[in-house]
């Protein structure tokens, strides 16, 4: 019996053993694939994240090219827009060839303070004005828009238009800021169905190197699509043959950017700076062309003019000398304990924000401060694009180009550039009565010849003339406010012996005898259309 019973226990414990063993089991796998699935979404996550990154570093990629297709608006619009559905975390996976988070996320300024300058009706006369181009803002707005306004402002008979040689840096600009910019082809081919007769390029390159040579081919296509084609300088001008070959404009632009450089500094004046332990290195780019020995014979210029605590180098290392090595060694050598850092380039991009300026260990600045020999070592992110007297060397170089282009406005021109630098009394002629020179003053003004550039300055007739603006009304209505003409207040003397203020304007003067537009706006806040010109200079006395 007692058998029976045990056997039966032993039957009821293993039954309840079975089933509590059942129970945990079913527990454990349900507990077990709910830790699957949760190391699968896990896991699956991140997956997704560098995929949906990895497709926008793969469309940066195809549209960071130097050949434009008729895919690349296209292109352009789908890598922005992919970016665009990007979490932040995924934006900071991005990672191609080219492609990097910064493509699209770096803040590089205002792009609505550009102007692209694409536009038609353009009229028979043009300065189309090529540069490499830079993808950031602010330098876009600042550099290449200041060169080409201050050639609007000294041409206004002439309509400027602008290209950039770099596709690269077209297709950032277009995907990013939706700022379309016309490469050279294009600006070409949108003159010629403009009806331009008279082209005139300014580059804005630095030297006769190897983009100033690409773009002089590519004009040769286009020289019979129009009356008259001229090429305008570089800003240094002629290379010349030797590293001592120095020429005025190399003077001019050495003056020009180390006297910004040292008041940037808050010095008074360069001996005051070396007087207390600062150098300044200005940076280029530098380049395998023969042209590289324009660096050389900026370092020249700036002996020759007694600059002992100038250095120039480039990012390249080419010519040697200029390698960042050899400028380090050169001021630690001379004894200088504070260095000041400034582009030696038209624009200040990526080079002078990243090369020069850059945090990484790599960057000028960088290397540098890694010496351990300098108290400070300080950066100025200036291009040279913005400099008055930098403009005012390209402004002379179009003068020379329109003078001897063989056109009609050239030969104005030419006129203009056979008076010397000085001041002049002119007649200012304009076509209506109410808009005109004081009486007082006999419809004359006083017209200032300098650096090729010419402006006349008028005295009217009262003050409800506020502004002026050289060009048409249509285009007053959208300029800037830099390109709008503000007033002086003058005082004019009537042959009574009584005075009375009016409103005088500096007025940009294209050439003499030369019909050209110049809107003006008064009090009620409408801008009419007028066309003026200055004639009969006579040297003031």
């Amino acid at each position: 019996m007692k058998k029976a019973v045990a056997f039966m226990l032993t039957l009821t414990l293993a039954a309840g053993l079975a089933a509590c063993g059942g129970a945990a089991s079913e527990s454990t796998k349900a507990e077990s694939t709910k830790a699957e699935s949760t190391a699968a979404e896990s896991t699956k996550a991140p997956v997704d994240d560098q995929a949906a990154a990895d497709e926008v570093a793969a469309l940066i990629d195809a549209i960071y090219v130097q050949k434009r297709t008729d895919k690349t608006d296209e292109q352009c619009a789908a890598a922005k827009a992919a970016w665009d559905k990007l979490t932040d975390a995924q934006k900071a996976l991005v990672d191609g060839d080219d492609a990097d988070p910064d493509y699209f996320g770096r803040d590089t300024g205002d792009a609505s303070q550009d102007d692209p300058r694409n536009a038609d009706e353009i009229g028979e006369n043009e300065i189309l004005v090529v540069s490499f181009g830079t993808s950031f803002n602010d330098s876009r707005a600042y550099d290449v828009k200041g060169i080409e306004d201050a050639l609007a402002a000294a041409y206004p008979d002439w309509s400027v238009r602008r290209a950039f040689t770099s596709q690269i840096i077209i297709n950032h600009v277009q995907a990013r800021d939706e700022e379309f910019i016309d490469n050279v082809e294009q600006a070409l081919e949108r003159a010629v169905k403009n009806g331009v007769k008279n082209l005139v390029v300014q580059p804005t390159h630095l030297m006769h190197g190897a983009e100033y040579d690409e773009l002089t081919e590519n004009l040769e296509a286009y020289a019979d699509k129009f009356e008259t084609v001229a090429v305008a300088e570089p800003l240094l001008g002629k290379v010349g043959s030797g590293t001592a070959d120095v020429n005025e404009d190399k003077k001019a632009v050495a003056e020009a950017l180390t006297a910004e450089a040292y008041k940037t500094a808050g010095y008074e004046s360069l001996e005051e700076a070396e007087a207390e332990g600062a150098a300044f290195v200005f940076m280029g780019h530098g380049t395998s062309h023969t042209a590289k020995v324009s660096y050389s014979q900026m370092q020249a210029q700036m002996a020759e003019l007694g600059y002992k605590n100038v250095f120039i180098g480039t990012v390249e290392g080419e010519p040697e000398e200029t390698s960042c090595e050899s400028i380090i060694k050169a001021v630690t050598e001379a004894g200088y304990k504070k260095v000041v850092l400034r582009p030696l380039m038209v624009v200040a991009g990526d080079h002078a924000n990243n090369d020069m300026a850059g945090d990484d260990d790599d960057s000028w600045f960088s290397e540098f401060k890694a010496t351990g020999s300098f108290e400070a070592v300080e950066c100025q992110v200036v291009g040279l694009g913005r400099i008055d007297s930098i403009q005012k060397i390209y402004i002379a170089h179009t003068a020379d180009a329109i003078a001897n282009s063989g056109s009609a406005a050239g030969a104005s021109a030419a006129k203009a550039a056979d008076l010397p630098d000085g001041t002049y009394t002119a007649e200012f002629d304009t076509d209506s009565s109410m808009f005109k020179v004081n009486e007082a003053l006999d419809d004359k003004g006083t017209l200032t010849v300098k650096d090729g550039r010419m402006t006349i300055h008028v005295s009217l007739i009262s003050k409800k003339i506020l502004n002026l603006y050289v060009g048409k009304a249509a285009d007053a209505e959208k300029a800037s406010e830099n390109e709008i003409l503000q007033p002086t207040t003058d005082t004019v003397t009537y042959a009574d012996g009584t005075t009375e203020e009016v409103y005088g304007f500096d007025v940009p003067v294209p050439g003499i005898d030369q019909d050209f537009d110049l809107a003006i706006i008064g009090e009620k806040g409408v801008w009419y259309d007028h066309v003026v010109s200055v004639e009969d200079p006579v040297p003031a006395e």
